[in-house]
């Protein structure tokens, strides 16, 4: 009787023993399964963060893009016009001195000559400095035209930079 017992004994620690093995190999997996979707899940947020930000700042580069053909679109139109005020006012400033030619060459004396030279020198001067403001005054224009939406890109660039990342 004394074996049966011990028998008894021995099957009991032993299911016991396997009971409390299983038991403890459960709880591990059920451990483990639990990090293994909190780390999925902690993967998956992380991606979808970064997808996010890249999805923004490829729309933010288009935007640049858009902004910089459309000032220098507007760059080259505005070089244009200056250019072409710059050859009207060569052409304008060549036949005001044919006209000053052509009347000191008729003058019927030396000093009507001086006189006639002098008054196409000051007429020309005075030409030279309104187109000269002019052009100046239509360079700047062009500079803020085309300076305006660079810096308000520039700025909004600035901004999305600092701006912290949680937000």
């Amino acid at each position: 009787m004394a074996a049966e017992k011990m028998a008894k004994i021995a099957n009991d620690t032993a299911a016991q023993g396997a009971a409390t093995a299983k038991k403890m190999m459960e709880d591990t997996a059920a451990q483990a399964k639990a990090m293994m979707e909190k780390s999925m899940e902690q993967m998956n947020k992380a991606a979808e963060g970064m997808f996010k930000a890249v999805e923004e700042m490829a729309e933010f580069n288009r935007g640049t893009f858009d902004v910089m053909a459309k000032a220098s679109q507007a760059y080259m139109t505005g070089m244009q016009d200056l250019a072409k005020q710059a050859f009207a006012m060569a052409q304008g400033m060549a036949e005001h001195a044919l006209e000053g030619f052509k009347a000191v060459t008729a003058a019927k004396s030396l000093k009507e000559a001086s006189e006639i030279q002098a008054s196409v020198a000051k007429a020309a001067l005075e030409k030279c400095m309104s187109e000269t403001a002019k052009m100046n005054e239509a360079a700047f224009k062009l500079a803020e035209q085309f300076a305006q939406p660079v810096a308000a890109r520039v700025t909004a660039a600035m901004e999305k930079m600092t701006k912290p990342l949680a937000a």
